[in-house]
């Protein structure tokens, strides 16, 4: 009898114990997600799109590194390949780049062509997923102080060929990158038929159309042009004028997240965090957000922020 008592009573000693560490487990916080590195490039909507990934991943629980304006194209596709970094802003026409001889030129003229094209090859080929893109075209271009377009004439870049060729007084500033990569400025000089001296060429370091433009506005060193982008907001206040690709030499570059596929699978919810964020992103809206940090100088941190709030995509805090 005693011995019977005995087990009942350590029948609920035990079963005491295991109630109380049941009941710990249940109200011990949870795992954090992450971390995870977000990472952009090294001008104003590279940082700007970081930043939002940035935001929303954070509201949602995330513990996020920020790395946002990383590096050049070359610097931040090698991180994420070495797996450095684990998400970031990237552009479909770049697939050209990435990828050259994979596909024809015209696939990289196609928005849905692009995009599907450069999203099988980078899941084949690095482990990396492209998530939903932008309808945004913020391709390469070239913009020229707007009285010169008047003075003579320029509205395409056939015009500005001929009167470079012609012997037209022209200084363009622009990035390293555009000044090297095969697809931009010796595709435009190639089709448009003008080869620029070094003495006609400031570079930078960074792709920052503000400091390319500001340059032009400014006539730094004697510059009259610069590279600009698609998206670019500041290049009215800049009485700056984009000449029109009229031979269709550049890509579409569309802007779309693009994160490892390791991180993907453990957080696949990430597709659905930023969609909807990439799919509000037109033309005049990227041009609007762009202009408030290039023109008015205000944070591009700033600026992410306060459009995901006011669009219900993150709560204030």
């Amino acid at each position: 009898m005693y011995k019977r008592l005995r087990y009942a009573l350590w029948g609920i000693v035990v079963l005491g114990i295991l109630i109380a560490v049941l009941s710990n487990v249940a109200c011990a916080p949870q795992a954090g997600k992450g971390p995870i590195v977000v990472a952009s490039k090294v001008d104003t909507e590279g940082e700007l799109l970081g930043k939002m990934i940035v935001y929303a991943l954070e509201n949602d629980g995330f513990e996020v590194e920020d790395r946002t304006q990383f590096g050049t194209t070359d610097v931040i596709r090698n991180a994420i390949a070495n797996n450095e970094i684990d998400i970031y802003p990237e552009y479909t026409g770049n697939g050209a780049f990435f990828y050259q001889g994979a596909a024809p030129d015209s696939v990289w003229k196609n928005s849905e062509q692009a995009y599907e094209t450069i999203k099988q090859l980078d899941k084949e080929n690095n482990n990396i997923v492209w998530l939903t893109r932008a309808s945004a075209n913020n391709t390469w271009a070239i913009a020229v102080r707007s009285e010169l377009a008047q003075s003579e004439g320029l509205v395409t870049l056939s015009d500005m060929g001929l009167y470079i060729s012609g012997g037209g007084v022209f200084k363009l500033a622009a990035s390293e990158e555009f000044i090297t990569r095969d697809d931009v400025l010796p595709a435009f000089e190639a089709a448009y038929g003008f080869k620029l001296r070094d003495d006609q060429l400031l570079s930078f370091s960074g792709g920052n159309t503000a400091l390319t433009e500001q340059a032009a506005a400014n006539q730094t060193e004697g510059v009259n042009a610069a590279m600009a982008y698609g998206t670019d907001g500041q290049l009215a206040a800049f009485n700056l004028v984009v000449l029109t690709d009229d031979k269709g030499v550049q890509p579409i570059y569309e802007p779309a997240p693009i994160v490892r596929q390791e991180i993907y699978d453990q957080y696949p919810e990430i597709e659905s965090l930023l969609a909807p964020i990439f799919l509000s992103l037109s033309l005049e809206t990227l041009q609007s957000l762009n202009s408030s940090i290039a023109v008015e100088g205000r944070d591009s941190g700033e600026v992410a922020k306060e459009y995901l709030v006011n669009q219900g995509f993150i709560t204030a805090n």
